[in-house]
Formats: structure tokens, sequence, C-alpha cells
């Protein structure tokens, strides 16, 4: 009967309102073409990035970049796993903030938001999408821990806006600290970097202007309703993300300066804006967009397979190590937590009474 009455109203709708049902079914097609063209953006920047890098390597051999990595000095490495441990201790940090934000951050132990915020990055920063693959396992951490649903979205909304704030802030500076006489000769560049240094500046002047603007009101968006932050926590946001952008930028510098004399203010505007727009590609972990950008950025007088070779560094110290480690602790924690579950129940099992057994029960036939 149901079935029948909404068939008669798509029917009737249909007959009466052509031109919106027309309408209805064009806003689903050119949605799910913009889905597909965002899923296959990633594909096509990917093999973009994988063409420009063969031909900036191309004079090179496997060989060379090997060498490369092996040249780097070890107190050089060193550095660089330390700032790798700080900048994924920062990256845990944004997890607290954003507890903190939905009032839940003294539910959670001070481990557990550690490992959900390391875990969750060390995720997304490989597999890209940071929404989908970084979100996934804090929803099922954070579930697990008592935390609803809805405030876990606002945590994932809220991390967000600290990164965009931290680059965005980054970028503003580094645009005083690059020297623009180094972009006289490329007016497309300097063109570029201008409205780029524009937009992130109009960015976080909005966002602060909300802050004071809209203090202590809400914005519902859907069923999850958004308090806006403190001017106070958009400024640890700011500070926090900057800390994170900088810390990550230092375990490529560590890597890079044995091969090329860059000031550390050049080379973290650079940094910024190739990690941003690995992000922006779709690319999971911006492979190959990122290093494009470094070999076209840097001066031809640089050897590219030592600059390779400190970017493929950089990407095992980075992405891969901590991968392997936090996923070996996320690992450990599973087995124990299944233990101790098992541990519970046996428990349980031997403080349960045990029921005496009716007369004549089981004896068939009587």
């Amino acid at each position: 009967m149901v079935l029948q009455l909404l068939l008669r109203f798509d029917f009737f709708h249909t007959c009466c309102y052509p031109d919106a049902h027309r309408r209805i079914k064009m806003s689903i097609k050119v949605k799910r073409l913009f889905k597909k063209l965002i899923s296959y953006s990633g594909i096509f920047f990917f093999i973009l990035a994988v063409g420009m890098l063969y031909w900036q390597l191309r004079n090179y051999s496997l060989r060379d970049i090997f060498h490369a990595i092996v040249s780097i000095p070890f107190p050089n490495l060193l550095a660089a796993c330390l700032a790798c441990l700080a900048g994924y201790f920062a990256l845990a940090l944004y997890d607290y903030l954003a507890l903190n934000y939905v009032g839940e951050n003294k539910k959670v132990s001070w481990w557990k938001w550690m490992l959900a915020g390391m875990l969750g990055f060390a995720i997304s920063n490989n597999a890209g999408h940071a929404v989908v693959s970084g979100g996934a396992i804090r929803y099922r951490l954070y579930t697990r821990w008592r935390i609803r649903g809805g405030d876990i979205v606002k945590m994932l909304t809220i991390s967000g806006f600290t990164y965009f704030l931290g680059c965005a802030a980054i970028v503003v500076i580094g645009y005083f600290l690059i020297p623009h006489d180094i972009l006289g000769a490329a007016p497309g560049a300097r063109f570029g970097i201008n409205m780029l240094f524009a937009f992130c500046l109009a960015a976080v002047l909005s966002y602060f202007a909300v802050t004071i603007i809209f203090r202590k009101k809400s914005v519902k968006i859907g069923q999850i309703k958004f308090q806006v932050p403190s001017t106070k926590m958009a400024t640890t946001q700011m500070l926090l993300g900057m800390t994170d952008s900088v810390l990550a930028g230092l375990v490529l510098y560590f890597c890079l300066i044995p091969f090329v004399d860059i000031p550390f203010g050049v080379f973290i505007g650079l940094f910024v804006i190739a990690q941003t727009m690995g992000v922006f590609s779709q690319v999971p972990g911006g492979i190959g967009v990122f290093e494009t950008i470094f070999l076209v950025a840097l001066p031809n007088t640089v050897d590219k397979a030592d600059i390779f070779g400190a970017l493929l560094a950089f990407r095992i110290i980075y992405y891969v190590l901590p991968l392997i480690g936090v996923g070996g602790l996320f690992f450990i924690y599973e087995r124990w937590l299944r233990a101790q579950m098992q541990r519970w129940v046996e428990q349980a099992k031997q403080k349960m009474p045990v029921l005496p057994r009716r007369p004549g029960r089981g004896k068939k036939g009587k």
C-alpha cells in the first residue's frame, strides 16, 4: 500500500511539476559527476607528478639516488628522527585540543588521546583522505572510550581548522621572509605567491573575526551544533598548527641541508606550499606532487639525485617509521584489550552462582 502511494506521488509530481523533477535529476547527476571528478583528480595529479619526476630525474640512476640517501650524515638523520617524534606529539595535541573543545578531555586518559592522535595522523598521512582514513580509526577508538559520534565529528572538524590555520599563518609569515627578488624573473610565480598570501591572510583574519563577532554563539549544520571557538582557542589552534608544520619541515630540512644551502625561512615557505598542494591533489600522502614541487623550485645547479634522496629519506622517517611504530603499539593495545576482556569473562563466570538443577530434568521418556 505504501509503495503504491509513493509511486502515485512520484507520477503526480512528475506530471504536474516536470521542470522541478528534471532539475532534481540534473542536480543528482551533477553531484555524481562532481564526486567522480574529485576521485579521478587524484589519479590525474599522480600520473602528472610521476611524469614530471621522470623528466627531472631522467639523467640519474637508482645508484645515484641510493648513494644520496646513505651519504646523509648520521647526526642529521638522528635530528630528523627527533623532530619527527616531536612533530607527532604535536599532532596528538590536536586530539587533546579537540577533546577540550567538546568538553570530554577529562573522560579520556592522556595515553589514549596520544595513541588515537598519532595513529590517526600516521594513517591519514600515508593513505590520504584524512577524514575517511584517520577519521575511521578515531571513530573506532573514541566510541570505545564512550565519546559520542556527533562529538567525534566536531573533533575532526576542529582539527582540520587547526591544521589550516597553522599552514595559512606560516604562508603569511614566510611571504615576508622569502626575498622577492628571486621571483623577479618569473612574474607568473610572483603573482601566484601574492594571491596565495592574500588568500591565507584573509582566511586567518576572517577566522579570528568570526571568533570575536560570534563569541559564545553556535552554528547548526545538519543535526550537529558547533560552538564558535573563542579567540584564545583560535590562537592556540594557530600556534599548534604552526608548530606541527615547522617540526615536519625540520625533518626534511635536516635531510636536505647536507646537499643544498637554503635559509630556513625560504625553505619552510616552500615546504608548506608543497605540503598543501599534496593535500589538495587527493594523492595519498601527496606522493609525487610534493617531490615535484621541490625538484622544480630548487635551482638547476643542485644535484637532483641528492635532492630526491633527501626527499625519500624524509618519506621514510616521517611517513613509514611512525606508521610502523604507532601501528605496533595499536596492535599491542588490541591484544592487551582482548586478553583483558577474556579475563573479565572468566572472572564473571567464577562469580556467577551455580544454579541447582531441577529434579528429573534431562530424563527423557518419563
